[in-house]
């Protein structure tokens, strides 16, 4: 049952937009039952709702989980959201910083194979202190193995040697 608008009150929020802020937070609290631990133990949370997302983590039978879930999100009214939020966009932001580094170096390390000497070139251009003999080395063994048809030990090895002096 909807209260009355009092005047000079902002309206009661309806029925609908109770519902979605509910999803909302049922979705964030299934978010912290798939974050790593340490954060969910670096966050200001009342026992009860750490207890509950602990429980949830272990429980492997699927109604249970959901029901679980459901409970974690009715307890995750009682908390402001605004902090938990905030520690999951920074774990997912430094997880789409290290996906793109490691894009980064595939790219140059396929690179550096397909095209060689003029690759190494730019590689180095953009890369100063990197060891030109070295990667010369890296990439011709790479070459190598991959015209005969071996393994690709090689190849790991220059995407490894790449990834350390894009880091530099």
């Amino acid at each position: 049952m909807r209260r009355r608008q009092l005047p000079g009150e902002p309206p009661p929020p309806t029925k609908g937009e109770l519902k979605r802020q509910a999803q909302t937070l049922q979705a964030l609290g299934e978010q912290l039952i798939e974050a790593p631990e340490e954060l969910v133990a670096g966050l200001d949370l009342p026992e009860k709702l750490r207890d509950a997302i602990e429980l949830a983590r272990r429980i492997t039978s699927h109604g249970a989980l959901v029901r679980q879930k459901l409970f974690v999100g009715k307890l995750m009214r009682r908390v402001d959201p605004e902090p938990i939020r905030a520690a999951l966009e920074a774990i997912s932001a430094t997880a789409r910083l290290t996906t793109m580094r490691f894009k980064r170096a595939e790219r140059w390390r396929d690179r550096l194979v397909l095209e060689g000497p003029a690759a190494i070139v730019e590689f180095i251009a953009e890369s100063p202190a990197a060891d030109r003999a070295e990667l010369s080395q890296l990439v011709a063994t790479a070459m190598a193995e991959q015209t005969h048809g071996k393994p690709a030990g090689a190849k790991r090895e220059l995407f490894r040697w790449v990834r350390d002096a894009l880091g530099r």
